[in-house]
């Protein structure tokens, strides 16, 4: 934050938007497409277990008129770290939930690297204020038939020592979101 804060008076195009206090990476996303002008919105982690190298390759898709939204997916082959087993457990069942719920075949449904057009993403209400973004915008844009495509990104996955935050509770909430948006909303 520090940073940026320094950054922004010399980048006129870099818009610094702080909220009073932390209210979750939901509420950080929601607020960001909210403001956002530009036609496209990338949501970029700030912990860099994404590696901004491989925009072009979520750009592309979109370019090429094949997607309107790209998921990163750190399942499909792209040079990545070792993660935490149970992690990679959860993922995937959380995926094999999404696939079965929404009928569709993604690899990586939790993914935090996600492009999207603005007036896809900001047509559709969300609600979640915390991890639970993720399940909810994957299922609200399955149930709209958005086209989504996934491309392999690197992954450099962060231990809890290192400051990971998302856990079990958080499994359970995005069962319950996916759940939930399957049959409400």
């Amino acid at each position: 934050c520090d940073l940026l804060q320094a950054l922004a008076p010399r980048h006129p195009l870099l818009k610094l938007i702080l909220h009073d206090r932390n209210r979750g990476k939901g509420a950080a996303i929601q607020t960001g497409i909210q403001a956002a002008t530009q036609d496209l919105l990338l949501i970029q982690d700030a912990d860099l277990e994404y590696d901004p190298r491989d925009y072009p390759a979520l750009l592309d898709p979109i370019r090429e008129g094949k997607a309107d939204v790209v998921f990163g997916s750190r399942f499909l082959g792209a040079p990545r770290r070792t993660t935490m087993f149970w992690h990679m457990v959860a993922n995937k069942l959380l995926t094999l939930m999404t696939n079965v719920l929404y009928n569709s075949i993604l690899s990586d449904m939790e993914t935090g690297y996600k492009l999207f057009r603005r007036e896809i993403i900001q047509e559709i209400p969300l609600r979640c204020r915390r991890f639970d973004f993720e399940p909810e915008v994957t299922a609200k844009l399955l149930k709209r038939r958005v086209r989504i495509f996934e491309v392999p990104i690197s992954f450099n996955p962060r231990e809890y020592d290192e400051g990971k935050k998302i856990g079990l509770k958080d499994a359970f909430a995005a069962v319950w979101t996916l759940l939930k948006y399957r049959f409400v909303d």
